[in-house]
């Protein structure tokens, strides 16, 4: 089973973790279909009918990001708010087109994990941090599988680091 990649980064060129894992996913095209969010729409101008056809065609889809003021890029809400709509993702008997699609997050986080945490310094888990994101796809009947994140980017972004991350990620994905 084929799994969309879709890649929510505002400056992909300057990243260092997401940038390799698109090259890596890109090896694997009969396993993985990337799609860049921002690299397909510079303008912000989301085709609705295009992305929801493209939803529809997959049964495995991951949102890649980094984590970004606690939350995503913006032009992931905005596509959540133009492509996730009434009568197509809920709400109508010919909605629910998201139904039962394995759906998680990779995320790429700049501080250790211990930072996400009760005691730490932003005092919050990673799970409490994207609720948003598990009730939304629990909305939309989606099969929401717990979130992929690495953490310590700002800490240790050394190619080793990101060399050993590769095989953990497309793990995760496989395992969907």
């Amino acid at each position: 089973m084929k799994t969309l990649v879709i890649v929510v980064h505002p400056q992909i060129e300057k990243s260092v973790i997401n940038k390799r894992w698109i090259d890596e996913l890109n090896k694997y095209p009969e396993k993985y279909t990337v799609h860049e969010l921002y690299q397909v729409y510079p303008d912000e101008k989301i085709d609705i009918l295009k992305e929801q056809k493209l939803i529809e065609s997959y049964d495995k889809i991951v949102f890649q990001f980094p984590f970004y003021w606690f939350s995503s890029p913006p032009l992931l809400k905005k596509w959540f708010d133009e492509v996730v709509l009434y009568g197509w993702a809920y709400g109508s008997k010919s909605g629910y087109k998201v139904e039962g699609k394995k759906i998680s997050l990779a995320i790429t986080a700049g501080i250790d994990e211990e930072g996400y945490s009760a005691s730490g310094k932003y005092k919050y888990t990673m799970k409490e941090l994207t609720t948003p994101f598990e009730l939304t796809f629990d909305y939309i009947k989606a099969d929401y599988k717990e979130p992929f994140v690495f953490y310590g980017m700002e800490q240790d972004a050394s190619e080793e680091t990101i060399e050993r991350s590769i095989p953990l990620y497309l793990e995760f994905i496989d395992g969907l």
